[in-house]
């Protein structure tokens, strides 16, 4: 199931986490198939979510909650944060780390630590037109508009 999907409304909530490495294809696999199982069980308050996951570019690793079915409370939450570390632990990724950034080049993205990021800005290895990925999005429309833009129109340029 796609962030894209069209039976969840524009303000489900979305959760991104990025790995400080990509996924090898392997790997992918076998963690679609537990973000499958995950979300199917998820629940809040003994509800069922209207939950998707996905791994976005190799190395995000995004979920979806419709809110307007059943919300995603404290403990909801908690759960999903432990089922991360889970995965954070099984395959030696770190998914926690706000301080890497990630950008396009080509087809490709780059994950960053904050201080290289900003040294490769002001080098010119990066401008205010590349593509940065921003896990910080909240919702679904968030994630359609503005997943990916560049660097100048994101809270990113302040980091640089």
């Amino acid at each position: 199931m796609s962030l894209l999907d069209p039976s969840f409304a524009p303000e489900s909530r979305v959760w991104i986490y990025q790995s400080n490495r990509p996924f090898s294809e392997a790997e992918e696999q076998e963690l679609a198939a537990e973000l499958k199982e995950f979300t199917r069980q998820w629940v809040s308050h003994n509800q069922r979510l209207k939950a998707a996951g996905t791994i976005l570019y190799h190395r995000f690793i995004a979920l979806m909650v419709d809110e307007n079915q059943v919300g995603a409370g404290g403990c909801s939450i908690d759960r999903s944060v432990a089922f991360l570390k889970q995965v954070q632990a099984k395959y030696q990724v770190d998914l926690f780390d706000r301080m890497r950034f990630a950008f396009m080049d080509g087809d490709s993205v780059v994950s960053l630590p904050r201080e290289e990021f900003a040294a490769y800005f002001q080098s010119g290895k990066i401008s205010g037109d590349t593509q940065v990925l921003d896990p910080l999005v909240r919702t679904k429309q968030d994630f359609e508009q503005g997943f990916v833009k560049p660097l100048r129109l994101s809270w990113h340029q302040r980091m640089v």
